[in-house]
């Protein structure tokens, strides 16, 4: 019988052995995960769950008794320390497990501040697993003053989740402007002038000198010498894959663990998949932080374990929730050179294009113009700039020129 173990409890492992599941794989499955819950979505932690609109059995991607049915085994509450490739085990929990098949979904660990300027006092959280979320939600009270480090999704949504919430919410982003590494200008203007609406103190431009307390944070002091009082603090500047384990095994690690087309690796009997995987794209390697990417690499590589043969052709589509606002973001916008502004009553919507070629979108509650862009760009067409800027161009109607 043919066994295949999977590292990490995410959205890509989920995904990868339920695959292999529906696809009449019948060998022996194992998933390893080092939280003590089954795997769960990671983008309502900053929202619908830390708002408290979301219990934690509606995180679950599948219910636990799921992978009982499916004769999945769950190694939870479990790190995997070490990858014997002579002998094709894994080290965990004290065991060595035995494969044929290794899937690496370990996914990515969040940057954190460094301990010399206050990053290890209590007080200073980031937002990536349930713990994190679990054990600052009780400071989430109205009147609380919380610094968030960082404007890019992640900040943000936990900015707009604390204003809604009635806190004072100050934000800090050492660069000029919020977004600025994945969105245009236009973009970053819109939510900058949304979460001031919503009395959030919005500092571009300014980056975080210092974290100031004993045990626990009590202050700050920012770049430009203003000293702030903070209840507590959120660390959002981003999150760095999760390779030391492939690192240790001798795995061929390049921003990523780095995979072929179909996802293998340098060991052709170990895969990779999600955030952790850096795989080629049309300009070399890529690689894509999101649900879809995640979701689409796992199935892929379920498939290429069952011989499928098939490449991966990213589809790259994001999304974030702030306060009544769904951006929906379809492609990548590397290279662009002009945006064009496409408005129709509230909803708005960015198309990103170089040249002539459409390469993305960001959509502001504009549902229809993300689905349209999403097709077209996943098709290679791209419309008139001309008449993506009209609201009284049907937009259907561009699917079909």
């Amino acid at each position: 019988m043919t066994d295949v173990v999977v590292i990490g409890a995410g959205q890509a492992a989920a995904s990868l052995v339920a695959r292999l599941r529906s696809k009449g794989f019948d060998g022996g499955i194992t998933l390893i995960g080092e939280e003590p819950v089954p795997p769960y979505q990671r983008p309502p932690l900053s929202k619908a769950y830390l708002l408290g609109e979301m219990a934690v059995e509606r995180l679950y991607l599948r219910p636990e008794s799921f992978y009982a049915e499916n004769g999945i085994t769950l190694h939870l509450s479990e790190t995997a320390i070490a990858i014997d490739r002579g002998d094709k085990r894994v080290v965990a929990g004290g065991q060595a497990l035995p494969y044929d098949h290794l899937a690496l979904c370990t996914g990515s660990v969040p940057r954190r501040l460094p301990g010399a300027i206050g990053g290890e006092l209590d007080g200073v959280y980031c937002v990536r697993t349930l713990k994190d979320v679990d054990e600052m939600a009780p400071l989430f009270a109205p009147g609380k003053r919380v610094l968030i480090v960082g404007g890019g999704y992640i900040g943000l949504e936990a900015a707009a989740v604390a204003a809604k919430l009635g806190l004072q919410v100050t934000l800090v982003e050492a660069a000029e402007r919020i977004l600025q590494r994945v969105a245009a200008p236009e973009t970053s203007a819109w939510f900058r002038d949304l979460h001031k609406a919503h009395g959030v103190d919005l500092r571009e431009g300014t980056g975080l000198a210092r974290l100031i307390g004993e045990d626990h944070v009590t202050g700050s002091e920012l770049a430009d010498g203003t000293v702030l009082e903070v209840d507590f603090v959120i660390v959002g500047i981003g999150i760095t894959p999760a390779t030391e384990l492939a690192e240790t095994a001798g795995l061929e690690v390049e921003n990523g663990i780095r995979v072929d087309a179909q996802g293998r690796t340098s060991d052709p009997s170990i895969w990779a998949a999600g955030d952790c995987a850096a795989f080629p794209g049309a300009h070399g390697l890529m690689r894509l932080e999101s649900v879809g990417n995640a979701i689409d690499m796992g199935e892929l590589v379920a498939d290429n374990i069952l011989g499928a043969g098939r490449d991966y052709v990213a589809r790259p589509w994001f999304w974030s929730d702030q306060y009544d606002v769904k951006l929906q973001i379809a492609g990548l916008s590397t290279g662009y050179d002009r945006i064009v502004v496409r408005r129709d009553g509230e909803a708005l919507s960015h198309w990103y294009y170089a040249g002539d070629r459409l390469l993305a979108l960001d959509a502001m509650n504009d549902s229809r113009s993300y689905m349209v862009a999403k097709r077209l760009i996943e098709a290679g067409k791209s419309p008139a700039a001309e008449a993506v800027a009209d609201p009284g161009t049907d937009l259907k109607a561009l699917l079909k020129a």
